[in-house]
């Protein structure tokens, strides 16, 4: 079974359903396309979903329309129903929203325009529609889908361990391309190019290469600098497969590189294994984090380490849970089983360059079993 199976939706309809009465809804409008995709299997450009406690409508446009019937015809009767747009999506799901009963109605608030959300609200505040149908609320909501999301089902375990063999496959490919006189650019492209040799359907991101002084730069973007004997190369890159993302990074020498980076280097080695020792059902986002910077700052690396030590995998690369030291808006809750999630220690030294370490976890009943398999190379 794939990750758009019937029984899979079935399941993750009928949870998102069940948080519905916490709080206090009759319906939630889906506009974020990859929870559309999670709920219903459909992939696509655009589309939404409204989903009620019996029904779940998968509005789409002319241009889905055979894509997305041959998709729901494997599905029980009833599970997903299509909705064509007829003139605009907001008119098709104002109306598909006058059509429900009276009730609090939930909007994606992290990612549903103000335009969207007072147009909607607009057309079900109109005179002639509170008289028709009775008194509607929109209601904003934070990371409903999300946060169901963030635990993987069976499916979406299998299509992720598959992925991450995949990718590390690239990366072994990786170091035959660093080589000195190459420029960062050639080597992004090749690296583009074998993620798509290894069955992926794009890159998950612009992969990055940054060399020598570049690596100090967390988020470089590879330019025309040639690598040069001494360089330590940061290689962050990752694919997609099935619509699920993978992500790993190296950081590789060019020859014997600079002493001074290895030093960096096998400090942030250690600091991710302990934070993949650190990784197991019950520890805190902020726990993980805290074991791989509590090593850096052992070593004096500390203020060379800005971001956190990981984030979530899944349909998008960057989700929940954020394996950081300062949770923000989102709540520092234990992780359990079933979690996807980035160990990706770095420091970064100005005007010196710097090392990044990321492989990719997968959170089991006693520990976590790391996904990516690749030698560190160094």
């Amino acid at each position: 079974m794939t990750s758009a199976s019937a029984p899979f939706v079935s399941h993750r309809l009928a949870t998102l359903r069940s948080d519905f009465a916490t709080l206090g809804l009759d319906a939630l409008v889906v506009t974020h396309l990859p929870n559309v995709r999670y709920l219903t299997g459909f992939s696509g450009t655009a589309g939404a979903a409204i989903v009620t406690d019996s029904r779940c409508l998968l509005v789409i446009d002319f241009r889905y329309e055979t894509a997305a019937r041959a998709l729901t015809a494997d599905f029980p009767e009833g599970l997903i129903e299509l909705r064509l747009v007829e003139r605009t999506y907001d008119d098709t799901l104002a109306e598909a929203l006058l059509e429900l009963p009276t009730g609090k109605i939930g909007v994606e608030g992290s990612s549903m325009t103000v335009g969207r959300f007072n147009r909607l609200a607009g057309e079900l505040r109109k005179p002639e529609n509170v008289g028709r149908v009775g008194d509607r609320i929109l209601v904003p909501t934070e990371r409903m889908v999300e946060r169901r999301r963030a635990v993987k089902d069976a499916a979406e375990v299998q299509v992720l361990r598959e992925a991450a063999r995949r990718l590390s496959g690239v990366a072994r490919r990786v170091p035959s391309l660093i080589r000195e006189g190459r420029t960062e650019l050639e080597i992004a492209a090749d690296i583009d190019l074998e993620i798509r040799h290894g069955g992926f359907e794009r890159p998950a991101f612009e992969t990055i290469v940054a060399a020598g002084e570049n690596g100090a730069r967390p988020h470089a973007r590879p330019g025309a600098r040639q690598l040069q004997r001494g360089d330590w190369v940061v290689l962050d890159f990752g694919g997609i497969y099935d619509g699920y993302c993978v992500d790993l990074t190296r950081t590789l020498p060019v020859g014997q590189g600079r002493s001074e980076l290895a030093r960096v280097a096998a400090a942030v080695l250690e600091a991710h294994d302990a934070a993949i020792a650190a990784t197991r059902p019950g520890a805190r986002p902020s726990d993980i984090d805290g074991a791989a910077r509590q090593v850096l700052t052992h070593h004096g690396l500390a203020e060379f380490f800005g971001h956190g030590t990981g984030h979530g995998l899944g349909l998008e690369v960057h989700e929940d849970p954020r394996i950081s030291k300062l949770p923000g808006a989102l709540p520092d809750e234990p992780v359990v089983p079933g979690m996807v999630f980035t160990i990706e220690p770095g420091a970064y030294v100005p005007g010196l360059g710097g090392v990044r370490i990321e492989d990719d976890v997968l959170v089991v009943e006693d520990g976590c079993e790391v996904l990516t398999n690749v030698p560190i190379g160094f």
